[in-house]
């Protein structure tokens, strides 16, 4: 039987392997397609501990459920300092909790853009200033393993991430029997993007705007409901106000909407270029979790007139529950199905044109315009396919559509 990760292809590339082999000969690296996945080097240096293996969620079917009386609380919640809001994705529910626990001798492991790498990251924060940059969604997988290895076991910490790479965490902190000394944050996930969407998403960008100094996803500065937005920010721009946004006028930079035809984000939220675990082995929807707290947007009817942001909390566990409702944000109590409401119910489904995506990804000679057009005509074709099963309704739908731009 092999007793390390050497044959693991295709994981969820959470980097747990490399922070608990004890002969550091594991790498984690992006693969042909644009995801991380372990390399092992020096197989003759692998002492067969299978710690490696004892850690990945990826060769587990069940969660690393936490320890203790698991009740959920789920609630709708959101930071009570305007300026965090108007700063974070939803309601700032990430930052204040954050915030709280480094006054209570944590630190925080979060996600930070690194500009000059062009990838999101794990690091470790220490004080409030510190924690700034893990502000805001990073909707590209982040890199796990030099911010899980700063994280003392004999330390306090908060940390937060994907649901497989907190279910890989907790088994890290279950098998080292320091499990208290955690809290664990994960998020509703729609699933992690190839990083060659990322890569060739900031070359046509960067055509744009010049080398990129400022990434920004999700800025609600026309509401959060029309938030699916890229700011990007060229080596010429200049900050010019409080939300940390660059202004309109000379300076050199882009916002790319969702609702305008964002590349990025039809790609993303298509489903069309993630990985391959995220199709066949996401075990994480819903209820599911290892997280001691899960966060997230609150879509939905409920908060629908809501454009400040709205955050999903749902509380796992006692501790997870204690912790929202000291954090000093805003709670309020609703049922999980309200909370959860918007959210991926199931795990994605592969799309046909899978295979031929990935091909033009790989590529190094097609652009993200190559990629979004085999998207843009997959979506048309089903367009096309409802127009012809049901052309009435079709019908009834384009005029609302039409009455309502008109009226705006």
């Amino acid at each position: 039987m092999i007793d390390n990760v050497s044959e693991i292809k295709d994981c969820y590339g959470c980097g747990m392997c490399a922070v608990v082999c004890p002969q550091h000969i594991i790498d984690i690296r992006l693969n042909s397609d644009g995801f991380y996945e372990p390399h092992i080097d020096s197989l003759n240096k692998c002492v067969h501990c299978k710690l490696c293996r004892d850690v990945c969620s990826w060769l587990h079917d069940d969660l690393a459920l936490p320890t203790g009386n698991n009740p959920i609380s789920s609630y709708a919640a959101w930071s009570i300092d305007k300026e965090t809001r108007d700063k974070c994705s939803s309601g700032g529910i990430a930052f204040d909790l954050g915030k709280f626990l480094l006054s209570h001798g944590y630190k925080v492991c979060g996600v930070r853009y690194n500009i000059e790498q062009n990838r999101a990251e794990h690091y470790v924060a220490t004080t409030i200033e510190e924690l700034s940059p893990s502000i805001g969604s990073k909707y590209i997988q982040s890199y796990t393993v030099d911010g899980f290895k700063d994280a003392n076991r004999n330390n306090k910490y908060l940390i937060t991430g994907t649901p497989c790479q907190i279910d890989s965490f907790r088994r890290y902190i279950q098998k080292f029997r320091c499990e208290n000394n955690f809290i664990l944050v994960d998020f509703f996930c729609h699933g992690v993007p190839s990083m060659s969407i990322w890569h060739k998403y900031i070359a046509w960008a960067e055509k744009k705007v010049g080398r990129l100094n400022y990434v920004s996803w999700r800025n609600k500065v026309s509401g959060w409901h029309d938030s699916w937005a890229m700011t990007l920010k060229g080596e010429k721009t200049n900050y010019s106000n409080s939300h940390n946004v660059p202004t309109k006028g000379k300076d050199n930079f882009l916002i790319s909407k969702l609702s305008q035809g964002d590349m990025f984000y039809r790609l993303f939220l298509s489903d069309s270029c993630l990985g391959k675990s995220c199709y066949e082995r996401c075990k994480f929807k819903g209820r599911h979790s290892s997280a001691d707290i899960r966060i997230g947007d609150l879509w939905g009817k409920t908060y629908k007139e809501n454009e400040e942001g709205i955050s999903a909390a749902i509380a796992f566990t006692t501790r997870g529950n204690e912790t929202l409702n000291q954090c000093g944000c805003a709670l309020v109590a609703h049922p999980f199905e309200v909370v959860a409401e918007g959210q991926m119910p199931v795990a994605p489904t592969k799309p046909a044109y899978y295979e031929r995506l990935r091909q033009c990804l790989a590529n190094p000679n097609k652009t993200i315009e190559d990629a979004d057009l085999i998207v843009k005509k997959a979506q048309q074709r089903e367009r096309l396919k409802r127009i012809a099963k049901n052309p009435i309704a079709a019908a009834k739908g384009y005029m609302a559509r039409l009455i309502k731009k008109i009226l705006k």
